[in-house]
C-alpha cells in the first residue's frame, strides 16, 4: 500500500479534449451557417432569373400575335 503510485494528474488532457471537441463544433456550426446563407442566396437568384425569364417570355408572346 504504502509503495503505489498516485494517480497521474491528466486533468489538462480533458480540458484539451472538451476544448478540441468545441472547437470543432463551433466550426461545424458556422460551416453549416455559412452553407444556408449560401443556399438562400442561390434560391433567391434562380428565383429572379426564373421571373426574368418568363418576363421575356411573356413579353415574346405578346409581340408575336
Amino acid at each position: 500500500m504504502f509503495l503505489q503510485t498516485p494517480t497521474p494528474d491528466t486533468s489538462g488532457y480533458m480540458i484539451a479534449g472538451y476544448a478540441i471537441a468545441f472547437i470543432t463544433m463551433a466550426l461545424y456550426v458556422a460551416s453549416m451557417a455559412l452553407r444556408s446563407r449560401n443556399l438562400h442566396q442561390d434560391l433567391t437568384t434562380l428565383q429572379e432569373m426564373d421571373k426574368s425569364a418568363r418576363e421575356k417570355e411573356a413579353a415574346g408572346k405578346q409581340s408575336g400575335r
